[in-house]
């Protein structure tokens, strides 16, 4: 189931810490073209994709402040077939469905049904007697499952093909025990396996079959009246029927029912009904003091985005031909991904015999994309992260912006003073005890005159950028070029400063 993607308090200039990275850098400004311009340009590529790939039906769809703003369909239910694919024609979206699996296990765990540093086996008595690879292999928790750490073997694609184990089979299999590729808690390696077992302790907890539990707690009260795990139970003339690429033709792919493998890839949705979904993820952020609307909290959700352990790095194409790097963890049921576009990613994809599919969640942005294919192992993953990036340079992604507090407001004001007067005096009565211990006032006087040296006066009325209550950056026009700089406060009541950054970006004279 595809699938896991990849101070100047100190010195005078240095890069934010990774702790406290400076908003990410924006694409170029390019000429302005309408909403409707966009969106057409990308429907062509998500045209093309469906063609060039062999794709029977494709669908993709956009998701801004919890409505589906655009959906477009491609190519037919079946090969060369009349019904086209809207935005209510029903796919499979294989690993996607894991997001489903782990919200579930923290809602039982919001509920005091279980805890996640709980072992496995405390749920799942079949994995009391087995064997474990090493003497000093720590026994599997809840926790390991939901973040591909148990030790298991990665087994794309064999577990897809187990869709269909009954529960009887499974607990067979459990019984007999499995073999480890290594000792659990050492390496993140993707597991469908891991979350059957999600799934069956999803059963045992809760009293209900996997499958009644996610409908009837988590799909129903969203308004996600068409998705679920039973196919047959949906209407034949609204599935796009699954097939594969193989010798220049489609060959059809198996209707797989539902069984004990269907919590690491099992659902059936629509792209109206996946709105929802997303919507509902989204509409997590930001923390706030609303009363609770949805079936979870909102923290919880925000919880499943945490990237838990064993980040990778990687690059991917970017604008014009350059790779942006990136980073990413698995947390619990989402994959967080940071690159050089945007701070906050979360997503997964999805492959399957028949499917491919692919999600983008863009908290700072309020927005989230998807799409869904009917061939097998087809996810338009690449098209998606292009597709997001097209939106946010043509503007067309709202961005988020954090409320400055009244603390970071009036420090921010005695900064911009303190650089006026050359001195620090305007801020001495807000530095917390290390600020003079890191430089003395006398090199404070010293190195802001160094820097006025460099870039002039400025106009320090600029607005900051919080990246938290106590964390913000600045950008100033000076007579000499720019000064960009953060002020970051201690953990102190009342909050006080303790660092002051400056990074001076004088202007260039030409040769």
């Amino acid at each position: 189931m595809k699938k896991y993607l990849a101070l100047l308090g100190t010195a005078l200039v240095l890069a934010p810490p990774a702790a406290a990275q400076a908003p990410a850098a924006q694409p170029a400004a390019e000429a302005p073209r309408t909403r409707e311009q966009v969106f057409a340009a990308l429907d062509a590529q998500f045209a093309a994709f469906q063609r060039g790939q062999h794709v029977p039906g494709l669908v993709w769809g956009v998701v801004q402040d919890g409505r589906l703003v655009h959906v477009r369909g491609f190519g037919a239910h079946e090969p060369n077939g009349s019904q086209p694919v809207t935005g209510d024609s029903l796919f499979r979206i294989a690993s996607m469905s894991k997001a489903f699996t782990g919200l579930a296990i923290l809602k039982l765990r919001d509920e005091g049904r279980l805890r996640l540093d709980d072992l496995a086996e405390q749920y799942v008595p079949e994995m009391r007697n087995w064997r474990y690879p090493t003497a000093d292999s720590p026994r599997i928790r809840v926790r390991d499952l939901l973040a591909h750490v148990p030790g298991f073997v990665t087994d794309d694609p064999w577990g897809d093909r187990q869709q269909v184990l009954s529960e009887a089979d499974f607990t067979r299999m459990l019984r007999a025990g499995v073999p480890f590729t290594r000792a659990p808690q050492l390496q993140m390696e993707y597991s469908n396996f891991g979350y059957a077992l999600l799934g069956r302790i999803i059963t045992n907890v809760s009293g209900r079959p996997y499958k009644d539990y996610i409908e009837q707690t988590i799909m129903r009260p969203l308004g996600m009246a068409s998705s679920g795990y039973d196919i047959s139970e949906s209407p034949l003339e609204r599935r796009a029927i699954g097939y594969r690429w193989e010798n220049e033709a489609w060959a059809r792919e198996p209707d797989m029912a539902h069984g004990t493998f269907g919590s690491m890839g099992g659902v059936q949705t629509s792209a109206n009904d996946y709105a929802r979904w997303i919507g509902f993820l989204l509409s997590a952020w930001p923390a706030r003091d609303d009363p609770e609307s949805g079936p979870v909290r909102r923290s919880t959700v925000r919880e499943m985005g945490q990237g838990l352990n064993f980040p990778t790095i990687s690059t991917r194409p970017s604008s014009g031909g350059a790779q942006c790097p990136m980073v990413s963890a698995y947390g619990m049921g989402l994959i967080a991904l940071q690159d050089c576009n945007f701070r906050q990613m979360l997503t997964h994809s999805g492959g399957y015999p028949g499917y491919g599919s692919f999600m983008l969640l863009l908290p700072e942005h309020n927005s989230g994309l998807f799409a869904f294919s009917s061939r097998t192992y087809t996810a338009p993953s690449r098209q998606v992260m292009e597709a997001a990036q097209e939106l946010l340079r043509a503007g067309l992604l709202p961005t988020r912006t954090e409320a400055v507090g009244d603390a970071l407001a009036a420090t921010y004001r005695a900064a911009g003073a303190a650089y006026q007067a050359g001195s620090i005096e305007p801020i001495r009565g807000r530095l917390a005890m290390n600020f003079l211990m890191d430089r003395s006032p006398e090199n404070w006087g010293r190195v802001l005159g160094e820097i006025r040296q460099q870039v002039g006066a400025c106009q320090t009325d600029a607005p900051i950028t919080p990246s938290g209550a106590l964390n913000g950056y600045f950008e100033w026009t000076c007579e000499r070029g720019r000064l960009g700089g953060q002020v970051l406060l201690a953990p102190t009541s009342p909050p006080t400063i303790q660092a002051l950054r400056f990074r001076p970006m004088p202007n260039v004279s030409p040769q």
